[in-house]
């Protein structure tokens, strides 16, 4: 069997392709169907200049697609990617939890753990279950005020 540039470009869809079992952002499987579709221009014996354009234009069309339209009918009901740290949370109220391995006061937002301090005080460590108001991000930190204080102003 010799080998072309149309197994090359099939090679190289299937790499793309199993490598997106790795990841789940459906951007390298998008990638590998963008390959497979240039495979198809280089067995119809197009230049390789014009299967390099090929492939450029296909993945400027099919990775958007991924992202907008197919990830999120992958994504779990209620998770809305990309909105941690925009404002969204601003004002939610929150449960403080600690965290096993060092004991580190934080919040979960999005599932994901944030360790907090307060605006005012700078305090970083609260009882378990105090209930506390999402302010704002200051680097990976979040920053909140007691329920308590609030009501108090």
């Amino acid at each position: 069997m010799e080998w072309s540039l149309t197994h090359l470009w099939l090679v190289l869809a299937l790499v793309l392709s199993l490598a997106e079992l790795t990841s789940g952002v459906l951007v390298l499987l998008a990638l590998g169907i963008a390959a497979a579709l240039t495979a198809l221009l280089a067995f119809l014996g197009v230049p390789f200049y014009w299967q390099l354009i090929g492939m450029g234009v296909l993945s400027g069309l099919l990775v958007p697609v991924a992202i907008r339209v197919i990830r999120p009918r992958f994504s779990p009901r209620g998770v809305d990617y990309g909105t941690t740290g925009t404002g969204v949370e601003q004002g939610n109220v929150y449960r403080t939890q600690k965290r096993d391995f060092d004991g580190a006061t934080g919040l979960k937002i999005n599932g994901d753990f944030y360790r907090l301090r307060t605006a005012d005080h700078g305090r970083t460590d609260f009882p378990e279950g105090t209930e506390v108001i999402f302010e704002q991000f200051d680097g990976t930190t979040a920053v909140v005020r007691c329920v308590d204080i609030s009501k108090e102003h």
